[in-house]
C-alpha cells in the first residue's frame, strides 16, 4: 500500500482507494487505533461481515494483550485462557483469526510503559499475588483508558488485595463499583439470569463483578471471587472443573469480549 492510500479489507480482498493526507498527533493516532479497531469489529460483526481477531498483527486486527506488571505476583498465570478464548470467539461466532486455522494462537504480552500499550483495545490481568503499578505506570494506565482501552482484571485468588490499592492509584476519583445483574454484560451474546458464574470456591461466599466507570464508560471490569481464567484454561489443567464449569466460564469471557467491542 503506497503513501496516499488506504485499504478496505472485505472477504479477504484488500481494496485499495486514494486519500488526502491528514497531519496527526502521536496522540491522535493512539486514540484512533483504540477507538477504530473497535468499532470496526463491532459494525462488521452486526453486519454479518468477519471482522478479523488476533493477538498480533496489522493495522485493521482487533488485539488483545496481557498485561505484565510488577509487585511479584504472578501475571503469567493461566497461560492458556486466553488463546483458548480467542480461539472460542472464532468458533462461536465465526471470526477469523490472521491464520484462519483452528488452533488457539499465542498470546501478546504488554506492560504499561511499552509502546504497543495504545495497540490493544482489551488488556487483561490476573494472578494470585502482588499486584504494582509504579506512578508511571499508573499515569500510562490512565491515559490508556482515557483514550479509549479496556481493561479486565480477574482475581486468581490472592491478588485482590493489592490491584484495588493499585487500581485507585490508576482512577483515584473513580471507585469500583459492583454491577448489577441486569448488566448488559450478562446478555449481551450468552444470558446470565443470575449473574457471574462461580467457577472456584476460593474463600467461599458469591463471585462478585465490579466496574469502574470514566465519563460515562466502563473501562475497568473486575471479576472477584470466581476466576473465570481458572475455567477458561485447557481441558485437565483443572480436573475438577467440570464441563459445565468451563461452559460458564467460556461464554463469560465471549461476553466481556462483545461488551467491550461495544463501549
Amino acid at each position: 500500500m503506497g503513501q496516499g492510500e488506504w485499504a478496505f479489507l472485505f472477504k479477504g480482498k484488500k481494496q485499495l482507494y486514494p486519500c488526502r493526507p491528514i497531519d496527526l498527533t502521536k496522540k491522535d493516532k493512539e486514540e484512533m487505533t483504540i477507538a477504530g479497531m473497535k468499532r470496526r469489529a463491532l459494525l462488521s460483526l452486526l453486519a454479518g461481515i468477519v471482522p478479523w481477531f488476533y493477538f498480533a498483527g496489522g493495522e485493521d486486527m482487533i488485539k488483545i494483550a496481557r498485561l505484565k506488571y510488577a509487585g511479584g505476583g504472578d501475571w503469567y498465570g493461566n497461560p492458556t485462557s486466553l488463546p483458548n478464548l480467542m480461539l472460542e470467539l472464532k468458533r462461536r461466532l465465526h471470526l477469523h483469526t490472521a491464520d484462519n486455522n483452528q488452533t488457539a494462537p499465542e498470546e501478546a504480552v504488554v506492560a504499561p510503559m511499552d509502546p504497543e500499550l495504545f495497540s490493544y483495545p482489551l488488556i487483561y490481568m490476573n494472578g494470585h499475588g502482588t499486584v504494582k503499578f509504579s506512578d508511571a505506570d499508573a499515569q500510562r494506565l490512565r491515559e490508556y483508558l482515557q483514550r479509549g482501552g479496556f481493561l479486565w482484571a480477574d482475581d486468581n485468588y490472592g491478588m485482590d488485595e493489592s490491584f484495588r490499592k493499585e487500581i485507585a492509584k490508576v482512577l483515584p476519583d473513580n471507585p469500583l463499583t459492583e454491577l448489577p445483574n441486569d448488566h448488559p454484560v450478562y446478555s449481551i451474546y450468552y444470558r446470565f439470569d443470575n449473574g457471574l458464574p462461580k467457577i472456584h470456591e476460593h474463600a467461599g461466599g458469591p463471585p462478585h463483578l465490579l466496574g469502574i466507570y470514566l465519563d460515562g464508560r466502563l473501562v475497568v471490569l473486575y471479576t472477584f471471587n470466581t476466576d473465570i481464567g481458572d475455567g477458561m484454561e485447557s481441558e485437565g489443567v483443572h480436573p475438577d472443573d467440570s464441563p459445565e464449569i468451563r461452559e460458564q466460564a467460556m461464554r463469560m469471557g465471549v461476553n466481556i469480549v462483545l461488551m467491550v467491542l461495544s463501549s
